[in-house]
């Protein structure tokens, strides 16, 4: 193949990376030049990648270790790959704006996605980027929610997965194994020091140490903040097509606008506590 290129899709999100066959085995400045266009753009989109699960995972663990995801779907073979496998997903946790797994103390650094079986129409994925929904509250209201922690609870999700038939796992053995926990309301980037709105609606159920009345008004203000347009940028999916993520900065949306099978592979990098 020619030589890697990054092709930005908006100013604030997005790029597409050509050049570069991902079931082979990477270069490290291949890699290098990966992760820099992921922390630049924050979700990076590669098309025409018939990768196997294995090479999946082999490209995954370039860039970390792999996370495992507490949420196993009942379509999946092995714990490190998640298979979503959806026809009519109106209601089932996806199309909301989220971060994946923020329920854990240790969310992911990232997701990567892969197409495997799409409907002739529809089922594209937005992503926003936490940096601009940050940048574009007002100085006060950032001062106010700089100090606020929130807390992030596996229920919701798991209610909607459970309701949808998509796991058999149960909601009291999860909510045991995964109690509640709290993060900032706004996070540090690790790698690259800005800072990011670290709120969602699927996880995220309390802002920390306000009234009832305060996180009434407040909470909900921040989660519809994040649908802004000037955030966000819309990826159509082709076969093969691959979105690689970074879960620390990056909110997403599966839009539910199709009624044939969708399937899709993902895997997942673990990551650090968010800070």
């Amino acid at each position: 193949m020619s030589k890697l290129t990054v092709t930005p899709l908006t100013a604030a999100i997005g790029a597409e990376i050509a050049g570069v066959d991902l079931r082979r085995p990477l270069a490290d400045e291949t890699v290098a030049a990966v992760r820099d266009a992921l922390l630049a753009h924050l979700v990076v989109f590669f098309r025409e990648q018939p990768l196997s699960d294995d090479e999946h995972l082999a490209f995954a663990t370039r860039f970390g270790p792999l996370s495992v995801p507490p949420l196993a779907t009942r379509y999946q073979d092995r714990p490190t790959v998640t298979v979503l496998d959806q026809v009519s997903p109106k209601g089932e946790g996806a199309d909301e704006w989220h971060s994946d797994n923020t329920f854990m103390g240790h969310p992911p650094l990232g997701s990567i996605l892969r197409a495997v079986q799409l409907p002739p129409v529809g089922g594209d994925t937005c992503f926003a980027s936490m940096y601009a929904a940050y940048e574009a509250l007002s100085p006060p209201v950032r001062a106010l929610v700089d100090g606020l922690r929130a807390v992030h609870d596996v229920t919701k999700p798991m209610r909607k997965a459970i309701a949808a038939g998509h796991t058999k796992l149960g909601l009291a053995e999860m909510q045991e194994k995964w109690p509640p926990v709290e993060h900032p309301v706004v996070v540090t980037h690790p790698e690259t020091g800005r800072r990011a709105l670290f709120v969602n609606r699927n996880s995220t159920t309390q802002l920390v140490g306000v009234s009832e009345r305060e996180n009434d008004a407040l909470l909900p203000f921040l989660l519809d903040h994040v649908r802004s347009p000037e955030f966000q940028c819309r990826f159509h999916w082709e076969p093969d097509s691959i979105a690689f993520w970074d879960n620390r900065c990056v909110q997403h949306y599966a839009v539910a606008d199709y009624d044939q099978r969708r399937v899709m592979h993902r895997v997942t990098i673990d990551g650090p506590p968010a800070v």
